[in-house]
């Protein structure tokens, strides 16, 4: 009991002391760096059940404190309102309360946690009343809305339909999970793009995050915005801010060719924003927000020119550039050489390596490498690129030995595999490297005999030191994932499966399908194992 009081404290300690530093005045971070740069209502969506503790419900509220205080606030500004999410969901303030940050730091400091249920559901509808009326009562109708969705992951619920009502009426959904369940849920539900507006992360490490949420919020909200998305071959849809909503007026959209060598401007029907070319002119209502550019070119640059056209205010001309896709586009070549490595055929002194599928046409041929370890005498065997498994013979028993297949390309680059085996009583070793920026640990998961629901896989989180674990209790034919994970996402990482047969090991499978995030992103796993 004395030392589970002394790590509350702790913990305790540890919160007040980062709480103090968040809203001391003096804090390093100045709110000058984004001053009146933005205008819009933010609505925080904070889940405060019982799966959340004091503790973490203390760490969420000071980095929104952190979040937001460089913003100004009040009308013109940027408005902000806050909701938790318990058995009976509560909203702790609307928009219209703090046109200071002190009175925001302040009010944040008090909020308790509700406790009780997850009931997403139902916030997402006080959510929806509370971001409409906003949108009529000061906030003016057309103004970025964005609803932040601080949670830990732990049933969310049915929260898929809800979220595609509030993106259909025009808020921008953003989520922050401090668990790293239920990827699939809140992928779906966050608005594009998912690796700017999804993110996961421990609930001592939120502070990370900080810099990137709020440029996310500050591209959302600033005062004028125009982009284009859905872009194909012949056609592309231009969106904006709809500046003249409830207002009368017009938008007035011209778009034509980018011309390489420029071009004389002026004259009828030309454009000197679009060096010259022929432009295309179409007009949309105020209560519009897009429009679909249709007609154009395959692979081809244009501009296009908003003009928001009111007799009672004048905005600035908004322009944006874009290139058509190509319409056939390259068969792309595989990023990987390697799809399967599997060893198979194991005797007490050899074994059969596997490898596909076959690229005579890309690749010019194979080596196999393998030694016992640790420092046994490298050997090799070469194949042919027509020749996907070789039978290496001569083996130690009872040995542990690294295999490693590498492809080798026609253009001189090489992709390699590897497996470890070795005998270990009832369990498996799991080992993997991996590289890329914005690693923040590992996920395994598999098929266990222990697993607490009957059916579900097992998992398990790791940090991004941890470069290995042996997992035990594996049932035959048993599956283990590793996956890395970034902050926006979870990546697709690489599968083995090890089929175990009575006594002895029959043999190893390792399937590659790497799909990590991050600049030159890799992951290499090695599994090895026996049961008996």
């Amino acid at each position: 009991n004395l030392l589970a009081n002394l790590t509350s404290c702790r913990y305790l300690l540890d919160f007040l002391c980062k709480s103090l530093h968040i809203f001391s005045p003096s804090s390093s971070l100045s709110s000058s760096s984004v001053l009146n740069c933005c205008e819009g209502d933010v609505l925080f969506l904070v889940d405060s059940s019982g799966s959340v503790s004091s503790y973490e419900h203390g760490r969420m509220l000071a980095f929104l404190s952190e979040l937001l205080l460089p913003f100004s606030l009040g009308e013109d500004q940027v408005r902000v309102g806050l909701l938790q999410v318990g058995t009976k969901p509560r909203l702790e303030f609307g928009f219209d309360k703090f046109k200071s940050q002190s009175g925001l730091q302040g009010a944040l400091k008090s909020i308790r946690p509700l406790r009780g249920d997850t009931n997403t559901v139902e916030a997402l509808e006080m959510a929806k009343g509370v971001l409409r009326r906003g949108a009529g009562h000061g906030g003016g109708s057309g103004l970025p809305r964005v609803l932040v969705w601080l949670t830990d992951g732990v049933k969310p619920g049915d929260v898929v339909g809800p979220m595609a009502e509030l993106q259909k009426e025009g808020v921008a959904v953003l989520v922050v999970s401090t668990g790293h369940g239920n990827y699939q849920v809140l992928k779906q539900v966050v608005s594009p793009p998912a690796e700017r507006h999804l993110h996961f992360v421990d609930i001592d490490d939120m502070s990370i995050i900080t810099e990137e949420l709020r440029d996310a919020l500050i591209e959302i909200l600033r005062a004028e915005r125009i982009n284009v998305r859905d872009i194909s071959t012949d056609s592309a849809t231009l969106q904006w801010r709809p500046v003249l909503s409830g207002r009368s007026g017009y938008y007035e959209i011209r778009f034509g060719q980018v011309l390489s060598g420029g071009g004389s401007g002026g004259g009828p029907g030309t454009s000197p924003s679009i060096g010259g070319s022929q432009y295309q002119r179409v007009t949309q209502p105020a209560d519009s927000n897009s429009v679909r550019l249709r007609d154009l070119k395959p692979e081809t640059t244009y501009v296009a020119t908003l003009t928001s056209k009111s007799n009672n205010q004048d905005f600035n001309s908004l322009s944006v550039t874009f290139t058509t896709n190509r319409k056939n586009p390259p068969t792309p070549i595989p990023s990987h050489l390697l799809v399967y490595f599997q060893i198979s055929e194991s005797r007490h002194n050899s074994v059969r390596v596997s490898w596909g599928p076959l690229q005579p046409d890309r690749v010019t041929s194979y080596l196999i490498e393998y030694s016992a370890l640790p420092g046994g005498k490298l050997q090799t065997v070469r194949a042919d690129p027509w020749q996907n498994s070789t039978l290496l013979s001569g083996l130690q028993a009872d040995t542990t030995y690294l295999v490693t297949v590498s492809a080798r390309h026609a253009s001189g680059k090489e992709k390699a595999m590897s497996v470890k085996m070795s005998c270990s009583h009832d369990s498996v070793q799991v080992d993997w490297k991996a590289s890329g920026e914005g690693l923040r640990g590992y996920w395994l998961t598999w098929e266990g005999q222990q697993s607490s629901v009957p059916g579900r896989p097992s998992s398990l989180y790791l940090p991004p030191d941890s470069l290995s674990t042996r997992l035990s209790h594996l049932p035959p034919s048993a599956r283990v994932c590793v996956s890395p994970i970034y902050r926006s996402a979870r990546g697709d990482g690489l599968c083995c499966t090890a089929q175990f047969q009575s006594g002895e090991l029959s043999h190893f499978t390792a399937r590659v399908k790497v799909k990590a995030r991050g600049p030159d992103p890799a992951l290499w796993v090695i599994l090895s194992g026996t049961r008996t």
